[in-house]
């Protein structure tokens, strides 16, 4: 009985903690704000807003809901374990233990949105996969770090869309970039960027020798605003239309639709070819530029301030952040957070989010 004593109390501490940094004052008195605008006849004369606030109204519901869950959870666990000790009833040992368990991960779970600190860190997230040293390997590589964030982003119910796909010669993909929306989809690929190594007998390898591959994971925050935030001269662009190919999306056609931008000054490239015609298409192009070009800002202003500062920065880009060994024995680690898993076919099938969550509370120590 003083076991689950103590584990009621704990819960009960976490319950004050998750009041404060979810801020439930504020979300309580917000939500009849939200009903009201939801409520207007003009919402929807302004998509754009509209959306901002059925976004707001559903996230901000969902954490009310959540944490009234919790609270009513732990009474009942506690009215649980009294009649237990009361009636001296051991058949709701079982019943008790889940119901711990279950909180306890809820309040785990939950824990995490105290380690997303950024501005963007809760909204959807834009990716870019290309394949690196190691020849048809690395671009069959490349395709096998695509599945493994799709199939993560399924899991947690996200959506995924893909804006352009290069094939490999032999097979993979060379590149591919692709959308991830859903509730901190940014904060949790951040994890992500870097290079992946993989290492493992080469199945293009006629004598089955081993071989190492591979492939970088670049992801940035997908500022709504972006388009309307950088004024880009038409002289600084090249665009180029080509024919739509592979396994892009539903909507890959024959027509030349896909669309290429170039920045001259900066030599960032967006390709697009998922949308149905060659305007929609340039459209997402310009978006996708517009985040990337507020990024490389962003990054500039923080080299800068490094520089003055005296401190020596280093990149993750082109470093190796993990190692995804499939021979001669299994694991995946990651440089960063010395996180490991001895089963990395469940790593490679979607089961990545303990490496988010160890990166996230790596960088906060």
């Amino acid at each position: 009985m003083a076991e689950i004593d103590d584990t009621i109390d704990h819960l009960r501490t976490e319950l004050v903690e998750a009041d404060e940094y979810l801020k439930i004052d504020e979300l309580r008195a917000r939500l009849p704000q939200l009903e009201a605008e939801m409520g207007r006849p003009d919402l929807w004369d302004d998509p754009d807003r509209a959306r901002e606030v059925q976004t707001e109204f559903t996230q901000v519901k969902t954490d009310l809901d959540l944490y009234g869950e919790l609270s009513m959870s732990i009474d009942d666990l506690e009215a649980m374990a009294e009649l237990a000790a009361e009636e001296e009833d051991g058949s709701l040992d079982e019943e008790i233990g889940q119901l711990s368990r279950h909180l306890t991960d809820e309040f785990h779970q939950l824990e995490l949105r105290t380690l997303f600190s950024g501005d963007y860190d809760a909204g959807d997230a834009i990716c870019e996969i290309h394949s690196g040293a190691g020849g048809t390997d690395s671009q069959d590589w490349a395709e096998m770090l695509f599945r493994m964030y799709k199939r993560w982003a399924e899991n947690r119910g996200f959506k995924v869309e893909v804006d352009d796909w290069q094939e490999g010669a032999e097979a993979g993909v060379t590149s591919a970039s692709f959308e991830i929306r859903g509730r901190y989809a940014y904060g949790l690929l951040q994890a992500e960027r870097g290079v992946h190594r993989l290492v493992r007998i080469s199945p293009f390898d006629q004598q089955a020798r081993r071989h190492t591959a591979f492939a970088s994971f670049s992801v940035w925050p997908d500022v709504a605003a972006a388009a309307d935030t950088i004024d880009i001269p038409d002289k600084e662009l090249r665009i180029d239309v080509f024919r739509s190919s592979g396994a892009g999306g539903q909507h890959v056609n024959t027509t030349d639709s896909a669309v290429r931008v170039t920045h001259l000054p900066t030599g960032v490239v967006v390709s697009c070819q998922q949308e149905r015609s060659q305007h929609q298409n340039k459209e997402r192009c310009m978006q996708m530029l517009n985040v990337r070009l507020l990024e490389l800002e962003r990054q500039k202003r923080e080299d800068e301030l490094a520089a003055e500062a005296g401190e020596s920065k280093s990149t993750e880009w082109g470093s190796q952040i993990r190692s995804y060994v499939l021979q001669p024995y299994e694991q995946v680690k990651d440089e960063r957070s010395q996180h490991t898993s001895g089963n990395p076919r469940g790593v490679l099938d979607g089961d990545v989010q303990p490496f988010m969550e160890a990166w996230l509370r790596w960088r906060r120590v």
